[in-house]
Parts: structure tokens; C-alpha cells; sequence
């Protein structure tokens, strides 16, 4: 009885089940189900499920009793469990697919909220910038204006100039 107690600090094996030991791929299953949903969402799955149906459902009605698989006798019961089992996969796995749909949904979501942050932060520098560029134009001197300015300075040239000669001296200076 000592022995079965000697090890308590040690944990217990614990024992692994058939489901964990088999590697499952979650990516594996999220593309199946997607194809799933994605085939089972068209006109052509919904046409082939009635044509298959309409077609037990005839044959079980029409043919000769002992060429009935599934009898209407005993309500079609083959065909309501197939269409049952189909039912109880179909759900989850649409389930699964649309998880997956918001899954990237949501990260596509995030990745155009950056986007758009992005886009606002280098409006916003662009518009600082423009404004800046702006504000320098101001300051720069357009070509009228220095030819105002030049045609200002010459006139006062000329009129010293002018000033000088009446006065009798040199402008250039006196020797």
C-alpha cells in the first residue's frame, strides 16, 4: 500500500484517446466545409437534391413491391434518415464556414481600418504641407515685383543722377 502512495508529486500519465491522436488540420476542415457550404449554396446542388429525391420517391412509390428498397408503406424511412444524417452535417459545417468568413471578415476589416488610418495621417501631413508651401510662396518675391522694385531703383538712380548734373558735380566722383 506504501508504494501506490510513494510518488504523489509526479503527475499521472494520462491517457490519450483515439481523437488525440489523430492530426487533425483545422485548415484542412475549414476548407472542406467551405467547399461544402459553397457547393451546397448553388442552383445546381439544389436541382441535383430534387432530381435525386423525386426519383427515390418515384421508384419507391411506383416500382413492384418487391423491387422497393424503401416502401412508402413504412413512410420513405431510408430517405427521411439520409436526409436527417445529411441535415446533421450540413449545419455545423455551414456553421464552420461562416466562422471562418467572419474570421476574415474581421481581419480584412482591421487591415482597411489601418488603410484608412494611413490615408488619413498623409492627407492630413500633405495638407500641413501644402499649407507651409503656401505661407513660403508668400514670402518669395514674384518676377513683377522685383521689376517694380528694379524700375523703382533706377528711377532714383536717374533722378541723383539728374540731381548731380544740375547741381554741377561729379557723381562719379571728384578728382
Amino acid at each position: 500500500m506504501a508504494r501506490k502512495w510513494d510518488n504523489l508529486e509526479t503527475p499521472v500519465k494520462t491517457r490519450r484517446s483515439l481523437l488525440s491522436r489523430l492530426n487533425i488540420s483545422q485548415e484542412g476542415i475549414g476548407r472542406v466545409s467551405e467547399g461544402f457550404a459553397r457547393a451546397m449554396g448553388t442552383g445546381g446542388f439544389l436541382l441535383g437534391m430534387t432530381l435525386f429525391v423525386t426519383v427515390w420517391l418515384s421508384w419507391n412509390t411506383m416500382a413492384p413491391e418487391s423491387m422497393q428498397f424503401d416502401p412508402r408503406a413504412l413512410n420513405f424511412t431510408l430517405l427521411t434518415l439520409i436526409l436527417s444524417l445529411q441535415a446533421s452535417y450540413a449545419a455545423p459545417l455551414i456553421l464552420l464556414a461562416q466562422n471562418r468568413q467572419d474570421d476574415r471578415d474581421r481581419v480584412k476589416f482591421e487591415q482597411d481600418r489601418q488603410r484608412a488610418e494611413r490615408n488619413l495621417n498623409d492627407t492630413e501631413y500633405l495638407a500641413r504641407e501644402v499649407a507651409a508651401l503656401r505661407l513660403a510662396i508668400e514670402d518669395i518675391a514674384t518676377k513683377d515685383f522685383v521689376q517694380d522694385e528694379m524700375q523703382q531703383l533706377l528711377k532714383q538712380i536717374d533722378s541723383r543722377l539728374d540731381a548731380g548734373e544740375n547741381d554741377g558735380q561729379n557723381p562719379k566722383g571728384s578728382k
